[in-house]
């Protein structure tokens, strides 16, 4: 059973300098890569700023002809709208919860859960899926590990799970915790260290990831004509249940 994955942190829309609407351009972006399940991170589901013409897409209008399941939840309100993280799916999916793991009242974070059910000799086979945005700050960062692996450990029953988005890993922690849970990051597996994805023009740090519990990792890529259209470079990954 194989499956290709994609995670992305949009930007709300917004290209680098803020300067135009690149919902478009990430729309093709997502199309050329064909992933079977996407995780996006800053999607601004509602936006009513003059600024930024025309309003970001729903996640319906967003997903038209893509996928044909999405789950959506909310984690920041604002005076122009709201933003937080999108998970998309080709195959069935039952929507979970999304879970306030906020560090901070200056900074508030979600952990967005889905359940895609993926069909295997007539029986449906569940892939977990959390899409996460953590914090800027390293102790936040930390605090929210130790929530998201606790949510974890009680959602999966030990089923294949990804767990994928900007995890703002800036001195390069995350995969210490998530390997002691039995994941492994798919670059880490093929290459033997994370990817640099952020800033997009010229990227430096190791922002985004994707990790994986019971999949065999085949390929990995970075989407590198993502830096025109946001801040950070998009990740895919083709895996295969094992």
């Amino acid at each position: 059973m194989k499956l290709k994955v994609l995670t992305i942190n949009i930007h709300k829309g917004k290209s680098l300098l803020n300067l135009q609407n690149t919902m478009q351009g990430i729309r093709e972006c997502i199309r050329h890569s064909t992933p079977d399940i996407a995780f996006i991170q800053e999607f601004q589901e509602k936006n009513t700023h003059l600024n930024i013409k025309p309003p970001t897409s729903s996640p319906d209008t967003f997903s038209q002809d893509l996928f044909s399941h999405w789950h959506y939840g909310k984690n920041v309100d604002s005076l122009n709208g709201h933003h937080g993280n999108l998970i998309l799916s080709k195959f069935s999916q039952v929507k979970g919860l999304n879970y306030d793991i906020s560090a901070y009242r200056f900074e508030k974070r979600g952990l967005l859960h889905s359940v895609i059910l993926l069909n295997k000799n007539g029986i449906n086979m569940p892939i977990h899926c959390f899409c996460v945005h953590l914090a800027l700050l390293q102790n936040g960062r930390t605090r929210q590990l130790n929530s998201i692996l606790s949510h974890i450990e009680k959602l999966t029953h030990g089923q294949p799970t990804i767990v994928a988005g900007d995890f703002n890993d800036w001195f390069k922690q995350v995969s210490h915790h998530m390997k002691r849970a039995g994941f492994e990051e798919v670059f880490e597996v093929l290459t033997g260290k994370v990817a640099k994805t952020f800033p997009s023009i010229y990227p430096i740090f190791a922002m985004d990831r994707i990790y994986v519990r019971d999949f065999k990792v085949q390929t990995v890529s970075l989407l590198k004509d993502t830096s025109n259209i946001s801040d950070h470079l998009g990740i895919v990954a083709e895996l295969e249940a094992k």
